[in-house]
């Protein structure tokens, strides 16, 4: 259900917080069953590009299994929208530009002011970009720029604000969106593989951080 790059479990060490990446457990922590249900009682997740999409389903999923989510995004309709559908005691919208560092500071502080604490952030927001270009001499490096900020930038955004709030806390999770673009080259547009090889090497990098 989650296409997600990678998960930080945040806990803590002698040297401060320590992530885990541990695959696979976004699957088996969260995937729907018929014999699954309230898996997440009592957990606060901000939720980047909520408002459609795989952001909105994972919102779903985690209301379904008891989470309050924060739905940040920037699409304002479809958001209030979507959490008018999940319920007020449920989840919260919020808009939130994940290329501006203020608005994804601000979605993590309102999960902790609304609920008094954050247990998962998931970093979801992204766009395609432009068609391909048809030689890369013809990459237009302004949609690059604009992809970048959104697909890469951003989720270092959301690391840095919700290792913010977990590390105190020693512990937390954080879920990143990457795609099969990332390690299969350009089979979508190249900004846009490009900005999801960059999600997978930083995940890889603040492994050890």
């Amino acid at each position: 259900m989650i296409n997600a790059a990678g998960q930080l479990l945040l806990r803590g060490r002698s040297r401060g917080v320590r992530p885990m990446f541990s695959s696979g457990l976004a699957d088996r922590s969260f995937s729907s069953s018929a014999s699954s249900s309230r898996k997440l009682d009592g957990k606060v997740a901000v939720i980047t590009g909520a408002a459609s999409g795989i952001g909105e389903a994972t919102a779903k999923e985690f209301v379904r299994n008891g989470a309050k989510v924060i739905l940040a995004d920037i699409q304002d309709d479809l958001g209030r929208a979507v959490a008018g559908e999940l319920g007020a005691d449920a989840a919260s919208y919020t808009h939130c530009d994940v290329t501006v560092e203020a608005d994804v500071a601000a979605a993590v502080d309102l999960a902790v002011a609304r609920h008094g604490r954050l247990d998962v952030v998931y970093s979801n927001a992204g766009i395609a970009g432009g068609a391909p270009p048809a030689t890369l001499a013809a990459l237009d490096l302004d949609d690059y720029d604009r992809v970048m900020a959104v697909n890469a930038r951003s989720m270092v955004a959301c690391l840095k604000h919700a290792a913010r709030v977990m590390a105190p806390r020693r512990a937390g999770c954080i879920l990143c969106t990457a795609s099969s673009t990332a390690v299969l080259g350009n089979i979508g547009p190249l900004a846009y593989s490009m900005s999801k090889a960059a999600v997978v090497g930083m995940v890889q990098t603040v492994l050890e951080v």
